[in-house]
This record gives structure tokens, C-alpha cells and sequence, in this order.
């Protein structure tokens, strides 16, 4: 069965506004649902992201290193956190997604792995 990748944007603002007992709660809940979702097969992995003042982004160029400190890219959502899940079909992953609550507080990116067994034959890996 595919394989697809939920990631978890959100904007700190809108997350920030929420009440401590709101944000548990919709965390909670969160998590029953992941529950859920494991116990029938459905959700394969899933992470929350430590804050983007722990991130490093390393990047290579012309055989020089750089380390930079957060993420990369400027943005007003930061990748939060992924599940792991595997669907029929796109629809399918993206019903799944809604059963989440973060798109109120960003989005959530809905995308198809690649069959990395099949990459490792068409390279000889």
C-alpha cells in the first residue's frame, strides 16, 4: 500500500495564542487519534519537533561545509512535526490529514513517498 507523508507546518503565533488547557487538550486529542490510527494499521511513525532553535541546517557547496543555525528557508510556518501513514490513495491520506488538528494552526503537507526498494534497483544499490 503507498506510503505518505503528513508534515505538520505551523504558525507559533496562532499556536502561541491558544490557552495552555486549550493546546492539551487539542494535543490529547491528537494523540487518541494517532492511537487510533496505529492500532488499525494506519500510521506507521510519528514526531513532534523539538523547537527551530535546535534545529542546524547543513548545506555543501563546491566541497565547502556550512552549518547554519534554525532552518534554512524563511517562513512564517515551521515544520512542527510529521506522521507516517499509508493510504490507498491520495484522497484517502488526505482524509486522514483532516483528522488531525494543526491545519487551524498552519498546514499540513500531504505527500507521496518514493518506493525507495525500487530506487535502490534502478541505481544497483
Amino acid at each position: 500500500m503507498p506510503q505518505y507523508a503528513l508534515l505538520i507546518y505551523i504558525d507559533p503565533a496562532l499556536l502561541g495564542a491558544l490557552p495552555g488547557e486549550e493546546f492539551d487538550a487539542l494535543m490529547r486529542a491528537c494523540l487518541q487519534h494517532a492511537d487510533a490510527l496505529q492500532a488499525e494499521g494506519t500510521l506507521l511513525a510519528s514526531q513532534k519537533l523539538q523547537p527551530i532553535k535546535e534545529a542546524r541546517t547543513l548545506r555543501v557547496r563546491r566541497g565547502e561545509e556550512r552549518v547554519l543555525d534554525g532552518p534554512f528557508a524563511e517562513t512564517r510556518e515551521l515544520l512542527a512535526g510529521f506522521n507516517l501513514i499509508q493510504a490507498p490513495d491520495h484522497e484517502s491520506a488526505l482524509r486522514i490529514a483532516r483528522g488531525f488538528p494543526w491545519a487551524r494552526f498552519g498546514s499540513i503537507e500531504v505527500r507521496p513517498l518514493e518506493d525507495l526498494d525500487a530506487e535502490r534497483l534502478r541505481v544497483g544499490a
